[in-house]
């Protein structure tokens, strides 16, 4: 694979920037931060430092959303399977993770930010329990950007569990509408107040999902990278989103050649050639064959 380099063949993170539709913006990106242990292993440093490393990651993540207008962003931090990990790593990630809270909830309810926690959170120890419910009740009010974080989730247990919640209901009301739709199965997720991923997100260079908003991202976009998560900056956050607008959202419906997402304009229909890489403004946007390698999800 090759690479480009140099201040002329790759764009500052501004003129990233300038290229972006305002209005063609996902609503909602959700994020597999992969690559912690990877990123300290190349180092020569123990695994909790690339997972210390990669908080920084997230928080520049919300900080772009919030730069850019994304009203929702959803952080895959600790699975169900994560569970099976070395008792020491897990316990180091549990610490991480209330270090964490202690240390940016502040910050982030200065924002305005609404911060959620979704999964089989029972599992989790109680210091962090009190913790998530604490900040869920203190931000619930605030619409200015949902940052949803994944701990001890699986996709398929939020599907069980939607599932079992449903049955409940319906056998205990007498005015249960079956069949159920969509819709109404959606009410029973985690996430029933905010809009599906358009966007997902995996740093790492893996190419898979990984149990991750099974039923949400069953239209997203999926763009892949072989940046690490502690790695993982704005730069690379802005360059995600280019693509994103590069794309044609089919949603089952026939190609029609353009973009969904309004990213060929007038002003930019020729900044981007697939295939060449050609000079935007003077400047070069890296390739699925350079910088990042974006499988096209929607081909």
């Amino acid at each position: 694979m090759s690479h480009t380099h140099g201040s002329d063949a790759v764009p500052s993170d501004e003129r990233l920037k300038v290229l972006l539709s305002p209005t063609s913006l996902p609503r909602h990106v959700a994020i597999i931060m992969d690559g912690n242990g990877r990123w300290a292993a190349r180092r020569g440093l123990p695994r909790i430092a690339g997972h210390r490393r990669g908080i920084d990651s997230a928080q520049e993540a919300v900080q772009t959303c919030l730069e850019l207008g994304i009203p929702a962003l959803t952080l895959y931090a600790f699975s169900m399977e994560n569970w099976k990990r070395p008792l020491e790593e897990v316990g180091q990630l549990m610490n991480l993770v209330l270090e964490f809270f202690h240390a940016h909830v502040e910050r982030l309810l200065q924002e305005r930010i609404r911060v959620r926690a979704i999964g089989r959170l029972e599992r989790l120890p109680l210091e962090i329990r009190k913790v998530v419910q604490e900040v869920e009740q203190a931000s619930r009010a605030y619409d200015r950007l949902t940052v949803t974080i994944a701990l001890s989730y699986s996709g398929r247990a939020e599907i069980v569990d939607a599932i079992n919640k449903l049955l409940d209901e319906v056998n205990s009301s007498h005015d249960a509408v079956l069949p159920i739709s969509e819709e109404q199965f959606g009410r029973y997720l985690s996430l029933p107040d905010v809009p599906d991923p358009d966007l997902l997100i995996r740093t790492s260079g893996e190419c898979r999902i990984s149990n991750f908003l099974l039923w949400q991202i069953a239209y997203a976009e999926l763009y892949f990278t072989p940046v690490l998560w502690p790695d993982f900056r704005r730069r690379d956050f802005l360059l995600a989103l280019l693509d994103y607008q590069r794309r044609e959202r089919r949603l089952g419906g026939i190609a029609t050649g353009r973009s969904y997402a309004g990213f060929r304009t007038q002003a930019v229909s020729d900044e981007l050639d697939e295939d060449h890489g050609q000079p935007v403004n003077g400047i070069r946007i890296p390739t699925k064959q350079a910088e990042v390698f974006v499988p096209d999800a929607s081909r």
